[in-house]
């Protein structure tokens, strides 16, 4: 069965710009948890042009209420803290979430674009995924679908990989997506047979989720982007329930 997480970073960036609470982010993550969502993920940033520190507390304090719900925080846990900004695990500690998914972006980037190379900073991932494990928290390392990454990760003790669709989305109908789909699976059986868990993220959505959770045993899918977009012209509730329809049929 794999697990549906939402991210409702797009719902705080439209949030915030306006002022005041509307739309409610808690609100929006309980009507998200009431039509099937498996979690909710969120991915703060020092410029905070989306969910902020602020946030946190609340959306613990909704995700305590349910005893099947997972809390994942995503972020560069080498950024620097900034303003009320107080870095990636520091906001970790203090929120206690499920999962941490550490991902290699930086402020100026639009949005997350690639995966981590354990070639060039294995050892400092290394310190930060065994700092998660002390305080209880599940590590996810977001990776391009490589081989030789995908070993990497496993020999620092990650608990779980996010494999990066960005280029699998964006080759569907192409020609070279079979290519890159087969990347996918090999990966992501390399991670199973080494005892790391399969996430995958970003740009999947409700045309080509169904073929890439073809792969065996992907435990979780996260997704933000489309899913809102998705909601605008189908509804939120008819929106998840047809993702639950797609990843994790009954």
């Amino acid at each position: 069965m794999t697990a549906l997480s939402v991210n409702i970073n797009k719902v705080a960036l439209i949030r915030n710009s306006r002022k005041g609470e509307n739309p409610n982010l808690i609100e929006y993550a309980s009507a998200c948890i009431n039509a099937g969502a498996d979690g909710i993920t969120v991915h703060p940033r020092p410029d905070q042009r989306h969910i902020k520190p602020s946030d946190l507390p609340g959306l613990k304090e909704l995700i305590n209420k349910h005893t099947n719900i997972e809390f994942n925080i995503e972020g560069n846990p080498f950024e620097e803290a900034k303003d009320d900004y107080l870095g990636l695990l520091e906001l970790v500690k203090r929120s206690r979430p499920h999962q941490c998914t550490l991902v290699p972006d930086s402020t100026d980037q639009l949005t997350s674009d690639h995966g981590f190379d354990l070639n060039k900073n294995q050892e400092k991932v290394y310190k930060v995924v065994r700092e998660l494990r002390a305080h209880g928290v599940r590590s996810s390392l977001f990776l391009d679908p490589d081989l030789a990454q995908i070993r990497l990760a496993a020999e620092i003790g990650v608990d779980r990989v996010e494999l990066y669709t960005g280029p699998y989305a964006e080759s569907w109908g192409k020609k070279q997506f079979n290519k890159i789909f087969d990347a996918h699976k090999n990966s992501a059986s390399l991670a199973q047979s080494l005892n790391v868990g399969v996430n995958a993220g970003h740009d999947l959505n409700l045309t080509n989720i169904k073929k890439y959770v073809s792969i065996p045993n992907i435990l979780e899918v996260s997704i933000g982007h489309a899913l809102t977009v998705e909601s605008l012209y189908k509804g939120l509730d008819n929106t998840i329930r047809k993702y639950k329809s797609l990843i994790s049929p009954l």
